[in-house]
């Protein structure tokens, strides 16, 4: 089998479904100090896609910051090479309609991915069903704070993986 043959293949299952493109994306960011697997990533992503975060960040600033793949890999990548991340989904509502998804996921962020969390937050993940297969067309995620602590609903649902 050649590498490309590979790499389809692992493109074709990690967007088969929603849970499996969810369960690629959570994998790919995740891991010890050093680079990730940004081919992965990108792969999940709908070209022009957006990566969107908001309020308090773990690594940096607050505010809202409007983002394609490579901007964000540029953004967090020195943050990665000196620090294990891992970010763990401990829940999840989905909502369909035709080839439309919208995701809450709520994650903990962790040096392990046993490990204690140091931070929590919900990613609210838009995804669409094309060619066959599912894309992210955008992640918009805030991280829980004092003042803004996740609500109970999101807590309660099981990851559907």
């Amino acid at each position: 089998m050649s590498f490309m043959t590979e790499i389809n293949d692992r493109t074709s299952a990690d967007t088969a479904s929603v849970d499996a493109l969810l369960n690629a994306l959570y994998e790919s960011i995740s891991g010890p100090a050093g680079d990730r697997d940004f081919d992965r990533l990108r792969a999940l992503l709908l070209p022009g896609a957006r990566l969107i975060p908001t309020g308090r960040r773990l690594h940096g600033d607050g505010g809202v910051r409007v983002m394609d793949i490579d901007e964000w890999i540029t953004d967090i990548r020195p943050t990665m090479q000196v620090e294990a991340f891992h970010e763990v989904e401990i829940a999840r509502r989905t909502e369909r309609f035709g080839a439309v998804a919208h995701v809450w996921s709520t994650y903990e962020a962790r040096r392990t991915h046993d490990g204690e969390p140091f931070g929590r937050g919900i990613n609210s993940f838009q995804l669409v069903h094309k060619d066959g297969r599912w894309w992210l067309v955008t992640s918009f995620w805030a991280n829980e704070t004092p003042d803004s602590t996740i609500p109970e609903q999101y807590l309660e649902a099981p990851v559907q993986a």
